[in-house]
């Protein structure tokens, strides 16, 4: 028979986060002792954009359907027709931190896969457009700058209670799963959400030294150890293939929007190691990494 709840049992409810209570029995719980052996499950946040307007966004990421998907957080854009007119732009919560969204999918960062069990999903509502076909082609607008404010207060507060998300680990969806997805697209303002104290982003002088100690010429075997180390899920196989072309074009997307296209230039790999000795500088210490002398 369930005992009424009391108030003692309320407090432990509250405390440890029960989802449901009865009377304790002193020998259940009778001394806690916290163990150092744990960590924080969430680690990561990973951005999208919808491709839908507000309504449409709404609808795909909480009503039933047999493909169903979903978000912790959703994020409106002005002059949205479908928005509520007497509504203020604010920050929506679909889904609570601590439930998993199905945001992620197959994905893979820091040799980690299946990440929505350890990432919170944002989506902001921008409608872009997507072609099919094996390039991928999309247009995407400018997002809004008021969207942005309110991304960015809100990742701040997750990143407060989240002290795990490092800045390697604020990523797009198309850092995670490249081979299918682009979002949140080229357009995205990393540098400016870094500008914040959010992400990551290379310094220049940095670059510029890689830029001129770079051979013409380096070895894709690197580039795909390089990308590796930084926490892409590529596969090095020493060739040119397609997961390569497709993961460059994901961090393009996210470190050198200006040229998206899949080959790995000198100015593609500078900025990956100017990042590497940033934030993963004993990387570069490894002999995979040594870069060889450039005789120009």
């Amino acid at each position: 028979m369930i005992r009424q709840v009391s108030a003692c049992c309320l407090s432990l409810w509250f405390a440890l986060g029960l989802s449901s209570c009865t009377q304790t029995p002193d020998y259940l719980v009778s001394e806690q002792h916290q163990s150092q052996n744990h960590n924080q499950r969430i680690r990561m946040v990973v951005l999208h954009y919808t491709t839908g307007d507000w309504a449409d966004s709404l609808r795909v990421l909480t009503e039933p359907s047999d493909n169903p998907v979903s978000a912790h957080y959703l994020i409106p854009e002005r002059l949205d027709p479908s928005y509520p007119s007497d509504e203020l732009m604010k920050v929506y919560q679909l889904v609570g931190e601590q439930q998993r969204a199905w945001h992620a999918g197959d994905s893979r960062w820091e040799g980690k896969t299946s990440l929505n069990d350890q990432s919170i999903g944002i989506e902001l509502v921008n409608r872009s457009q997507c072609y099919a076909g094996e390039d991928g082609f999309c247009l995407t607008p400018d997002f809004d700058p008021a969207q942005m404010e309110l991304l960015a207060k809100l990742l701040k507060d997750i990143l407060h209670r989240h002290p795990e998300i490092t800045p390697t680990r604020v990523l797009g969806h198309s850092d995670i799963v490249p081979e299918r997805k682009q979002d949140p697209g080229p357009r995205f303002p990393w540098q400016w959400l870094a500008r914040q104290g959010i992400g990551a982003w290379f310094d220049d002088q940095t670059v510029l030294k890689y830029w001129q100690k770079l051979p013409e010429h380096i070895a894709i075997k690197q580039v795909q150890q390089a990308l590796r180390h930084y926490g892409y899920g590529i596969e090095v196989t020493g060739e040119n293939d397609r997961q390569t072309q497709l993961y460059l074009m994901a961090f393009q997307r996210h470190f050198v929007p200006d040229q998206v296209h899949g080959n790995a230039d000198r100015k593609t790999v500078a900025i990956l190691f100017a990042l590497l000795e940033k934030y993963f500088p004993q990387a570069l210490k490894s002999q995979e990494l040594t870069l060889p002398a450039n005789n120009n």
